[in-house]
């Protein structure tokens, strides 16, 4: 019964952590772990207090709540950690005895709330990336065969032409439908479903590598920060390489022709995507120092022709959100000025 309690609590997605009667850790679940960004073997038998910063409020409840045996809960609480990032969790703090009625410690469930806003926008991603495919294949499929006969007149017309200086003209309309044929194709992306096939994430990432860096001026430094122990994941590397190239490329206009760019691989535990809860996935941060994406597009940066640059077709991100998602992941972006981040999630256990 014991190990059966251990693997419930493990599998929460609350994190739930066990303190004795001098705050030290006495115990911590995955989702503990996830939330103070620490593992368990660093923090155990360690002073809580150790893993956040300025907590002293906070320290000084639990106190209280231990020495008066009080239970209490409380919503909304700001806590730093020792990386300095913020959160905010809703926690119920429940004091424990041992069997000799001695005071044991107390028990601490938490619940972080932007977390809950988190999964709200992955679902809002998802949703939004089904409608749009949904609707560009709409449009695709209305304007494709008008296109065609566009096409195909103007071919007939051009071989009834004598006039060399007409046929220019002709050409003009060929040429824009075939751009327009080609634009359609990118915003439908793959017609072919993933090749899946077990693969190192950084062969990916240094193939994007390589291939950005005949674009680059000598004035952009492209740093690669990866985790070497990720295992493989199981994807379509083609479709992986256009999806990351697309992101990448991204930061580089971002950047314009000075500037720095991280491409970082890291391993997260317990990765809710939607509603689907991972135990494990790939995490692909692309950094960048650029100005930000402006305030007006960054809720609907993933939508077509939604774009920053005036050169821009606002295709890359969402064909790449359309790829990524095609391997059961997600890719999310916060933004502020000098520190653009797209971080991309794969789970690890999308396989066969």
């Amino acid at each position: 019964m014991h190990e059966m309690q251990i693997t419930i609590i493990d599998n929460l997605n609350t994190a739930v952590l066990i303190l004795d009667r001098d705050l030290q850790l006495l115990s911590i679940n995955p989702a503990g772990e996830m939330l103070f960004a620490t593992s368990a073997r660093t923090a155990l038998n360690q002073a809580f207090e150790r893993l956040l910063l300025e907590s002293t409020d906070f320290i000084d409840a639990l106190r209280h709540a231990l020495n008066n045996r009080s239970p209490y809960t409380e919503r909304e609480i700001l806590l730093k950690l020792h990386n300095a990032q913020i959160i905010t969790i809703d926690c119920t703090v429940t004091p424990v005895e041992d069997s000799d009625n001695c005071q044991a410690g107390l028990i601490l469930e938490m619940t972080q709330v932007d977390r809950q806003l988190r999964i709200a926008r992955e679902e809002n991603l998802l949703n939004q990336n089904h409608t749009v495919r949904m609707l560009v294949r709409g449009m695709a499929h209305e304007i494709k065969n008008p296109l065609s006969g566009l096409r195909g007149a103007a071919q007939l017309l051009e071989r009834e032409l004598h006039d060399n200086n007409l046929k220019e003209y002709t050409q003009v309309i060929i040429d824009e439908a075939d751009r327009l044929q080609n634009l359609l194709n990118r915003m439908l992306g793959p017609n072919t479903p993933p090749r899946k096939q077990q693969l190192n994430i950084h062969t990916v990432l240094e193939r994007v590598n390589t291939l950005t860096q005949a674009e680059v001026s000598a004035n952009i430094d492209i740093a690669r920060d990866y985790d070497p122990s990720i295992p493989d994941v199981f994807a379509d590397p083609e479709l992986l390489i256009q999806a990351i190239l697309n992101i990448v490329r991204n930061a580089i206009q971002a950047v314009g022709d000075q500037g720095h760019i991280i491409i970082r691989s890291r391993t997260q535990r317990q990765v809710t995507i939607g509603q689907q809860r991972h135990r494990l996935a790939v995490r692909i941060d692309i950094i960048d120092d650029g100005p930000g994406i402006p305030a007006t597009i960054s809720d609907t940066i993933f939508y077509p022709m939604v774009t920053g640059n005036p050169e821009g077709t606002g295709l890359g991100l969402p064909i790449a959100q359309s790829l990524i998602n095609q391997h059961g992941g997600l890719i999310e972006c916060n933004s502020q000025p000098k520190q653009t981040v797209f971080t991309i999630f794969l789970p690890l256990e999308n396989h066969p």
